[in-house]
């Protein structure tokens, strides 16, 4: 009893280091595309532009397709990171540079804007049609509305601020070089905060000031830092906390998204890497138990049994290994475990010679026997195994791992 449960515990330690040899290939090439096309900085920065500038075309910066996120964000011309620079940050931070007729034009807007909603509430209070030109304040607040409409936003001409640039102008500190744009990719929630208040700071009327400018331009984030600050009741402290943990919240979405968009590309890597290696789950554990059974019988034979001579002759002679010489026989099966073969039918498999031998490792064409092996429907559920197993990441199977064999993490 105690040898079959070794046996299965070494199938099961040999399945699980097969995946997360594969998941973290899958896991290298993913991240090894992401960070030479920069795509996790640059979904920062399309979430950051529509946030803080919003769109002058209605689109949003942010995919919102897998084929955009990997093939449209990557190369477009268009890219919504701010440029890199190598000086530190400014040491004053300049006010925001807005017409001072743009700014009132938005408050007599807005105050138009809560006149005919205050009028409209009291209109459906008494009963009255709403509107009718017998109504005492129809005049007035079609007026007001027809002032609303001519003078409101949409119509008027957005002042060029930058609201991005001038957000990365406080962020210098933690970016550094990698071509022409920036390279940050995290923002911690607390610097967010921290260069909020420094562009609070620079406005004379302070958060009202502020708050004042970002809607004269349309800024998306005005909506955003009233709430927080309406929410903080207007208590300067609170408000800094309020945006960070408005920030964080926005991450965490932010995160779940990529992740959303990341694991159908981890999919497709390892589907590839699956059928390029011909990984059959199924066939490989059959390896292990074979491979098990052989050891065991060596170990018998050495120990002064024979209930593995059995095993060992048919291994030997005119078998897998095709050697007549018992102990050339076994040192090849020894130094060459299943978990070494994991590969051998690849498109392109190695061979690594043995010890002593002056040649070098070969690679070889094998694809023919790896068509034959992959449009064979006996090999297509352990395939599938495989697909799905690379799903669950190289994190997943190394906590198995460890869990299996008692390896404890460092705690210290």
């Amino acid at each position: 009893m105690i040898l079959l449960i070794s046996v299965y515990i070494d199938l099961a330690i040999g399945l699980i280091l097969a995946f997360l040899l594969l998941s973290l290939l899958v896991s290298g090439i993913n991240e090894a595309f992401v960070r030479l096309l920069g795509i996790r900085s640059k979904f920062l920065w399309a979430y950051l532009r529509d946030t803080l500038d919003g769109s002058g075309d209605g689109r949003s910066w942010i995919p919102s397709k897998i084929a955009d996120v990997f093939a449209k964000l990557p190369f477009s011309k268009d890219d919504p990171r701010p440029v890199h620079s190598p000086d530190p940050a400014p040491s004053v931070v300049e006010p925001m540079r807005v017409d001072p007729a743009t700014i009132l034009a938005a408050e007599e807007a807005r105050e138009a804007g809560e006149r005919v909603s205050e009028e409209i509430v009291e209109e459906a209070g008494t009963g009255g049609p709403l509107g009718s030109p017998g109504s005492p304040d129809a005049s007035e607040a079609s007026g007001s509305s027809g002032s609303s409409v001519d003078d409101g936003p949409a119509e008027r001409p957005v002042p060029p601020v930058d609201m991005t640039a001038r957000l990365y102008e406080r962020l210098q500190e933690i970016d550094h070089p990698k071509g022409a744009r920036t390279s940050i990719a995290n923002i911690p929630p607390e610097r967010f905060s921290g260069a909020v208040m420094e562009l609070v700071a620079a406005e004379e009327g302070g958060i009202e000031g502020l708050l004042a400018k970002l809607e004269a331009i349309n800024s998306p984030l005005a909506g955003h830092l009233k709430g927080v600050w309406e929410g903080a009741q207007r208590d300067l402290p609170r408000f800094r906390k309020g945006v960070e943990d408005w920030f964080n919240g926005e991450m965490q979405r932010l995160s779940t998204l990529y992740a959303r968009y990341v694991k159908w590309v981890v999919f497709a890597l390892g589907v590839v890497l699956t059928l390029a290696f011909s990984m059959d789950a199924l066939e490989y554990g059959k390896t292990l138990l074979r491979d098990n059974a052989y050891r065991a019988g060596v170990s018998a034979i050495a120990g002064g049994g024979g209930d593995g001579y059995a095993a060992l002759k048919d291994k030997c002679a005119g078998g897998e290994i095709g050697l007549a010489e018992p102990y050339q026989c076994v040192t090849e099966s020894l130094s060459s475990p299943a978990l070494v073969k994991i590969f051998d039918h690849s498109i392109v498999s190695i061979t690594i010679p043995p010890d002593g031998s002056a040649d070098d490792p070969s690679f070889h064409w094998n694809g023919g026997a790896w068509w034959d092996r992959l449009i064979t429907p006996g090999h297509w559920p352990g395939y599938l195994l495989t697909m799905v197993a690379l799903l669950f990441g190289a994190s997943f199977w190394w906590d198995v791992l460890r869990r299996l064999t008692g390896v404890r993490g460092d705690r210290s």
